[in-house]
């Protein structure tokens, strides 16, 4: 696998039972570029990025063909440990899920349960991971507190700080800011931008504008098919192919 490319899907077909959702998607996640799933509700984006941390294998009655990569590591082998995977591909999801335990231990809970006993580590590990996740300097003193007494944007960067205490590799965020006041979500972007400097970036969104802003590469979906896959400027400035350029557009979708 080249170098630039973090992970990749090759071929890939994905059923819900008898429904097919993907159908024969191929893409490359670059290292350190946010990469953004834009296209019309429904039309397979949130499925394709679930498949990088083996969530949909939750889901019971469904069915993959296709080969997804991490580095050189295909991920769905019978080898490979599920729980590794999720520690590496970390996801953000669309409404904000702390555990209801202290914003400490939201943080810490990974690290035990990934065997981690000394105390001054996690505790620094916790630090580290809020600092970059900027939200320490409005947690600091209330460690102790429980999570869910948090606005929706802080539980937001919450969940983020609490992928980046167990040395997550890729960060896929599924609309990460759908449920977020404005002010929180120019916060969530500006987060994206400073943390893809560390780590691969997923995003999905329906708000093009802000594809636009953050994003690197883009890749529009529709009807389970990936139509059309390029850098952002490219994408959203001189589409190829006509499906994209009607969505961009506002035709449809």
């Amino acid at each position: 696998m080249d170098n630039n490319v973090k992970m990749q899907a090759k071929n890939v077909d994905f059923f819900y039972g008898k429904n097919q959702a993907l159908n024969n998607v191929s893409l490359d996640i670059y290292a350190n570029k946010v990469t953004a799933m834009i296209g019309p509700s429904g039309c397979g984006k949130s499925t394709f990025i679930r498949l990088f941390n083996r969530m949909n294998e939750l889901v019971p009655h469904t069915i993959l063909h296709g080969k997804i990569f991490l580095d050189d590591l295909e991920i769905n082998s019978p080898l490979v440990d599920a729980v590794d995977i999720r520690r590496r591909v970390g996801m953000v999801f669309q409404k904000p899920n702390p555990f209801p335990k202290s914003i400490f231990e939201n943080i810490s809970y990974g690290l035990k349960v990934n065997g981690i006993k000394d105390k001054a580590f996690i505790e620094q590990k916790v630090e580290d991971s809020l600092k970059k996740a900027v939200i320490w300097d409005e947690v600091k003193c209330r460690l102790n507190d429980s999570a869910l007494k948090l606005s929706g944007g802080q539980q937001q960067r919450l969940c983020i700080a609490r992928c980046l205490a167990v040395e997550t590799e890729v960060i896929l965020f599924d609309e990460p800011c759908a449920s977020l006041d404005p002010i929180s979500t120019a916060k969530i972007e500006e987060l994206i931008l400073e943390l893809k400097k560390d780590y691969s970036i997923v995003i999905v969104t329906h708000n093009m504008q802000q594809a636009a802003r953050v994003s690197d590469y883009t890749g529009f979906f529709l009807l389970g098919e990936l139509v059309e896959f390029g850098k952002t400027q490219d994408i959203f400035t001189s589409p190829k192919e006509k499906r994209t350029e009607d969505y961009i557009t506002g035709r449809y979708g």
